[in-house]
This record gives C-alpha cells, sequence and structure tokens, in this order.
C-alpha cells in the first residue's frame, strides 16, 4: 500500500471538523427554575417520610417498653435498682443528658 493512499477512515476523519477541548469537557446548564423547585420537593418529602416513620416507630417501641416495665417496677424492683446503680451518690441513669431516647414530649 503506497503512503498517500488513505483508507476511508483515514478520509472521514480528515474531514471532521475539530472540537475544541472546552466543548468536550462543557457542563450543561441547569434546567428550568420548576425542576429545581420539584427536585426539592421531593427530597423535603422523602426526608418528612422517613422521619415521621422513625419517630411513629420509636413512640410505639416506647409504648411497648412502657407497657413491659411498668408490670415489673414495683417497690422491691425500684429499691435493688437504686442499690445496685448507687442512684444516691451518681444520680439516677435515666436523667442524663445521653439518655435522648428516654425523653417524653
Amino acid at each position: 500500500m503506497p503512503a498517500t493512499m488513505h483508507t476511508p477512515m483515514h478520509t472521514a476523519a480528515a474531514r471532521a471538523h475539530p472540537v475544541a477541548a472546552a466543548q468536550l469537557h462543557a457542563v450543561p446548564k441547569s434546567g428550568p427554575a420548576g425542576t429545581k423547585i420539584i427536585t426539592a420537593m421531593a427530597v423535603a418529602g422523602a426526608t418528612y417520610a422517613v422521619a415521621s416513620y422513625v419517630h411513629s416507630q420509636l413512640k410505639r417501641e416506647s409504648g411497648d417498653m412502657d407497657r413491659i416495665f411498668s408490670k415489673q417496677n414495683t417497690a422491691q424492683v425500684e429499691a435493688a435498682r437504686k442499690a445496685d446503680l448507687c442512684v444516691d451518690t451518681y444520680g439516677d441513669p435515666r436523667n442524663n443528658l445521653l439518655n435522648f431516647l428516654g425523653w417524653s414530649s
């Protein structure tokens, strides 16, 4: 094959217009404002749904635990708990700031 002979692929490549590097990596502009609003509303709705679900599950579990413990909390159980946890010395752990799951609204 002579050096001056071009294959059809080389000929098509030679006819193609070169593309600037900036055009290759150009980021398309964001869509209309309506798209942004819909996206924000979808994110807010999903976040609200998840938070509501978690809150309802925590409330249900809290009610279940309260029912269980109300049957077991007698004067003797409370006295043993106070003695074991040294409530008089260290304070009641149920009133600790880190016990945020035990907070009731």
